[in-house]
Protein backbone atom coordinates (compact mmCIF):
# COMPACT_ATOMS: atom_id res chain seq x y z
CA UNK A 1 0.00 0.00 0.00
CA UNK A 2 1.45 3.35 -1.03
CA UNK A 3 1.80 6.15 1.53
CA UNK A 4 -1.01 8.36 0.16
CA UNK A 5 -3.52 5.52 0.34
CA UNK A 6 -2.37 4.55 3.83
CA UNK A 7 -2.50 8.19 4.93
CA UNK A 8 -6.11 8.61 3.73
CA UNK A 9 -7.19 5.37 5.40
CA UNK A 10 -5.58 6.16 8.76
CA UNK A 11 -6.92 9.71 8.79
CA UNK A 12 -10.45 8.37 8.36
CA UNK A 13 -9.97 6.38 11.56
CA UNK A 14 -8.28 9.29 13.31
CA UNK A 15 -11.08 11.71 12.45
CA UNK A 16 -14.01 9.31 12.82
CA UNK A 17 -14.95 10.71 16.23
CA UNK A 18 -14.14 14.35 15.50
CA UNK A 19 -16.83 16.73 16.72
CA UNK A 20 -17.10 20.47 16.31
CA UNK A 21 -18.88 23.01 18.46
CA UNK A 22 -21.92 24.37 16.64
CA UNK A 23 -21.64 27.81 15.09
CA UNK A 24 -23.86 30.55 16.47
CA UNK A 25 -23.76 29.42 20.10
CA UNK A 26 -21.59 30.56 22.95
CA UNK A 27 -18.98 28.18 24.33
CA UNK A 28 -17.38 28.17 27.77
CA UNK A 29 -14.34 26.05 28.59
CA UNK A 30 -14.15 25.07 32.24
CA UNK A 31 -10.82 23.81 33.52
CA UNK A 32 -10.26 22.19 36.90
CA UNK A 33 -7.05 21.36 38.67
CA UNK A 34 -6.49 17.59 38.56
CA UNK A 35 -5.42 16.16 41.92
CA UNK A 36 -5.15 19.63 43.45
CA UNK A 37 -6.42 18.44 46.83
CA UNK A 38 -3.24 16.40 47.24
CA UNK A 39 -1.10 19.16 45.75
CA UNK A 40 -2.43 22.00 47.91
CA UNK A 41 -3.04 20.13 51.17
CA UNK A 42 -0.20 17.62 51.31
CA UNK A 43 2.62 18.81 49.05
CA UNK A 44 2.32 22.57 49.22
CA UNK A 45 2.24 24.43 52.53
CA UNK A 46 -0.39 27.05 51.71
CA UNK A 47 -2.18 29.48 53.98
CA UNK A 48 -5.67 28.21 54.84
CA UNK A 49 -8.34 28.79 53.68
CA UNK A 50 -7.00 31.18 51.01
CA UNK A 51 -3.46 31.76 49.86
CA UNK A 52 -2.32 34.75 47.81
CA UNK A 53 0.45 32.76 46.10
CA UNK A 54 -2.08 30.23 44.84
CA UNK A 55 -4.53 32.98 43.84
CA UNK A 56 -1.83 34.73 41.84
CA UNK A 57 -0.85 31.48 40.08
CA UNK A 58 -4.46 30.81 39.07
CA UNK A 59 -4.91 34.41 37.95
CA UNK A 60 -1.72 34.33 35.88
CA UNK A 61 -2.83 31.05 34.29
CA UNK A 62 -6.25 32.48 33.44
CA UNK A 63 -4.69 35.60 31.97
CA UNK A 64 -2.41 33.49 29.79
CA UNK A 65 -5.36 31.44 28.51
CA UNK A 66 -7.13 34.65 27.53
CA UNK A 67 -4.33 35.38 25.08
CA UNK A 68 -2.88 32.06 23.91
CA UNK A 69 -4.32 31.90 20.40
CA UNK A 70 -8.04 31.64 21.00
CA UNK A 71 -10.49 34.52 20.91
CA UNK A 72 -11.58 34.78 24.52
CA UNK A 73 -13.67 37.63 25.91
CA UNK A 74 -14.01 36.75 29.61
CA UNK A 75 -12.05 34.66 32.06
CA UNK A 76 -13.11 33.77 35.59
CA UNK A 77 -11.26 31.86 38.28
CA UNK A 78 -12.13 30.71 41.75
CA UNK A 79 -10.49 28.02 43.87
CA UNK A 80 -8.76 25.63 41.41
CA UNK A 81 -11.12 26.19 38.48
CA UNK A 82 -11.09 28.48 35.45
CA UNK A 83 -13.97 29.38 33.13
CA UNK A 84 -13.27 30.94 29.72
CA UNK A 85 -15.87 32.45 27.41
CA UNK A 86 -15.08 32.24 23.70
CA UNK A 87 -16.09 35.01 21.33
CA UNK A 88 -19.29 34.00 19.52
CA UNK A 89 -17.45 34.08 16.19
CA UNK A 90 -14.27 32.32 17.30
CA UNK A 91 -13.37 29.71 14.69
CA UNK A 92 -9.92 28.68 15.88
CA UNK A 93 -9.08 25.13 14.74
CA UNK A 94 -12.50 24.99 13.07
CA UNK A 95 -14.08 24.76 16.55
CA UNK A 96 -12.91 21.14 16.80
CA UNK A 97 -13.74 19.84 20.26
CA UNK A 98 -10.58 17.80 20.68
CA UNK A 99 -8.38 20.80 19.87
CA UNK A 100 -10.19 23.13 22.24
CA UNK A 101 -10.06 20.58 25.03
CA UNK A 102 -6.49 19.42 24.67
CA UNK A 103 -4.72 22.69 23.90
CA UNK A 104 -6.35 24.70 26.67
CA UNK A 105 -5.72 21.94 29.22
CA UNK A 106 -2.09 21.73 28.12
CA UNK A 107 -1.58 25.51 28.16
CA UNK A 108 -3.08 25.74 31.66
CA UNK A 109 -1.00 22.86 33.00
CA UNK A 110 2.28 24.22 31.64
CA UNK A 111 1.61 27.81 32.67
CA UNK A 112 0.59 26.96 36.23
CA UNK A 113 3.53 24.56 36.62
CA UNK A 114 6.04 27.12 35.38
CA UNK A 115 4.54 29.86 37.56
CA UNK A 116 4.70 27.77 40.73
CA UNK A 117 7.63 25.46 40.04
CA UNK A 118 5.36 22.49 40.80
CA UNK A 119 4.09 19.88 38.36
CA UNK A 120 0.34 20.30 37.96
CA UNK A 121 -2.34 19.25 35.49
CA UNK A 122 -5.77 20.55 34.49
CA UNK A 123 -8.68 18.77 32.89
CA UNK A 124 -11.12 20.56 30.61
CA UNK A 125 -14.73 20.40 29.48
CA UNK A 126 -16.73 22.48 27.02
CA UNK A 127 -20.13 23.94 27.85
CA UNK A 128 -22.35 25.05 24.92
CA UNK A 129 -24.70 27.90 25.84
CA UNK A 130 -27.34 29.01 23.30
CA UNK A 131 -28.12 32.52 24.57
CA UNK A 132 -26.59 35.49 26.37
CA UNK A 133 -28.96 34.78 29.25
CA UNK A 134 -27.54 31.25 29.53
CA UNK A 135 -24.01 32.65 29.62
CA UNK A 136 -24.94 35.13 32.35
CA UNK A 137 -26.59 32.36 34.37
CA UNK A 138 -23.50 30.19 33.96
CA UNK A 139 -21.18 32.80 35.44
CA UNK A 140 -23.69 33.68 38.16
CA UNK A 141 -23.73 29.97 39.02
CA UNK A 142 -19.93 29.75 39.26
CA UNK A 143 -19.82 32.89 41.40
CA UNK A 144 -22.49 31.49 43.75
CA UNK A 145 -20.41 28.33 43.98
CA UNK A 146 -17.39 30.47 44.90
CA UNK A 147 -19.38 32.17 47.65
CA UNK A 148 -20.62 28.88 49.08
CA UNK A 149 -17.16 27.33 49.04
CA UNK A 150 -15.61 30.45 50.56
CA UNK A 151 -18.02 30.58 53.49
CA UNK A 152 -17.63 26.86 54.15
CA UNK A 153 -13.85 27.03 53.91
CA UNK A 154 -13.56 29.94 56.32
CA UNK A 155 -15.76 28.16 58.85
CA UNK A 156 -13.99 24.82 58.44
CA UNK A 157 -10.46 26.19 58.78
CA UNK A 158 -11.43 28.48 61.64
CA UNK A 159 -12.54 25.40 63.56
CA UNK A 160 -9.48 23.41 62.52
CA UNK A 161 -7.16 26.18 63.75
CA UNK A 162 -8.91 25.93 67.12
CA UNK A 163 -7.83 22.29 67.31
CA UNK A 164 -11.08 20.72 66.13
CA UNK A 165 -10.54 17.50 64.16
CA UNK A 166 -11.40 17.29 60.48
CA UNK A 167 -14.34 14.94 61.13
CA UNK A 168 -15.72 17.06 63.96
CA UNK A 169 -15.40 20.26 61.91
CA UNK A 170 -17.36 18.63 59.08
CA UNK A 171 -20.05 17.50 61.53
CA UNK A 172 -20.45 21.00 62.96
CA UNK A 173 -20.80 22.41 59.47
CA UNK A 174 -23.33 19.84 58.31
CA UNK A 175 -26.87 21.11 57.99
CA UNK A 176 -26.40 24.62 59.36
CA UNK A 177 -27.62 27.68 57.43
CA UNK A 178 -25.50 30.43 55.92
CA UNK A 179 -26.60 32.83 58.63
CA UNK A 180 -25.42 30.34 61.25
CA UNK A 181 -22.08 30.02 59.48
CA UNK A 182 -21.74 33.79 59.44
CA UNK A 183 -22.53 33.83 63.15
CA UNK A 184 -19.93 31.12 63.81
CA UNK A 185 -17.30 33.38 62.26
CA UNK A 186 -18.64 36.56 63.86
CA UNK A 187 -18.38 35.03 67.34
CA UNK A 188 -14.69 34.54 66.63
CA UNK A 189 -14.11 38.11 65.51
CA UNK A 190 -14.46 37.50 61.76
CA UNK A 191 -16.97 39.58 59.82
CA UNK A 192 -17.42 37.61 56.61
CA UNK A 193 -18.74 40.69 54.77
CA UNK A 194 -15.42 42.46 55.36
CA UNK A 195 -13.23 39.73 53.88
CA UNK A 196 -11.45 40.46 50.55
CA UNK A 197 -13.94 40.30 47.64
CA UNK A 198 -11.78 37.90 45.61
CA UNK A 199 -12.09 35.28 48.35
CA UNK A 200 -15.90 35.43 48.19
CA UNK A 201 -16.53 36.13 44.50
CA UNK A 202 -13.51 34.94 42.53
CA UNK A 203 -11.45 36.92 40.02
CA UNK A 204 -12.57 38.16 36.59
CA UNK A 205 -10.39 39.03 33.61
CA UNK A 206 -11.69 40.95 30.61
CA UNK A 207 -10.67 43.51 28.03
CA UNK A 208 -11.37 47.18 28.53
CA UNK A 209 -10.22 50.46 27.04
CA UNK A 210 -7.67 52.36 29.09
CA UNK A 211 -6.27 55.83 28.58
CA UNK A 212 -2.47 55.94 28.35
CA UNK A 213 -0.41 59.13 28.46
CA UNK A 214 2.63 59.45 26.26
CA UNK A 215 4.96 62.04 24.79
CA UNK A 216 5.34 62.84 21.09
CA UNK A 217 9.01 63.61 20.45
CA UNK A 218 8.24 65.12 17.05
CA UNK A 219 5.69 67.67 18.27
CA UNK A 220 7.08 67.96 21.80
CA UNK A 221 3.55 67.46 23.11
CA UNK A 222 1.93 65.20 25.67
CA UNK A 223 -0.50 62.80 24.00
CA UNK A 224 -3.25 60.51 25.24
CA UNK A 225 -4.13 57.30 23.44
CA UNK A 226 -6.66 54.54 24.08
CA UNK A 227 -5.47 50.96 24.35
CA UNK A 228 -7.45 47.80 24.81
CA UNK A 229 -5.88 45.86 27.65
CA UNK A 230 -6.68 42.87 29.83
CA UNK A 231 -8.05 44.00 33.17
CA UNK A 232 -7.82 41.81 36.27
CA UNK A 233 -10.83 42.48 38.50
CA UNK A 234 -10.32 41.44 42.13
CA UNK A 235 -13.54 43.15 43.24
CA UNK A 236 -16.25 41.69 41.05
CA UNK A 237 -19.81 42.83 41.74
CA UNK A 238 -22.55 40.37 42.65
CA UNK A 239 -26.18 39.80 41.72
CA UNK A 240 -27.74 41.91 38.99
CA UNK A 241 -24.69 44.14 38.78
CA UNK A 242 -22.57 41.10 37.91
CA UNK A 243 -25.16 40.05 35.34
CA UNK A 244 -24.92 43.48 33.73
CA UNK A 245 -21.13 43.25 33.64
CA UNK A 246 -21.19 39.90 31.82
CA UNK A 247 -23.88 41.11 29.42
CA UNK A 248 -21.91 44.26 28.61
CA UNK A 249 -18.75 42.26 27.90
CA UNK A 250 -20.64 40.03 25.47
CA UNK A 251 -22.47 42.90 23.77
CA UNK A 252 -19.24 44.84 23.32
CA UNK A 253 -17.52 41.77 21.83
CA UNK A 254 -20.43 41.13 19.46
CA UNK A 255 -19.92 44.53 17.86
CA UNK A 256 -16.84 43.02 16.24
CA UNK A 257 -18.18 40.09 14.25
CA UNK A 258 -15.14 39.24 12.16
CA UNK A 259 -14.26 35.54 12.62
CA UNK A 260 -10.75 34.41 13.45
CA UNK A 261 -8.68 32.37 10.99
CA UNK A 262 -7.09 29.11 12.10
Amino acid sequence: MDFDTLDRQMRRFEQSLDRTMLEGIYVVARLDGHGFTRLTKKEWNLEKPFDITFRDAMTATTRHLMDCGFRMIYGYTQSDEISLLFHLKDDTFGRKERKLLSILAAEASVTFSMHTGRAAAFDNRLVPLPTIENVVDYFRWRQEDAHRNSLNSHCYWTLRKEGVSADEAQKRMSGISNSEKNELLFQRGINYNNLPPWQKRGVGIYYRDEQRQGYNLMTQETTVCTRRTLHIDMELPTGQEYSRLISSIIEEANKDAKPTVS
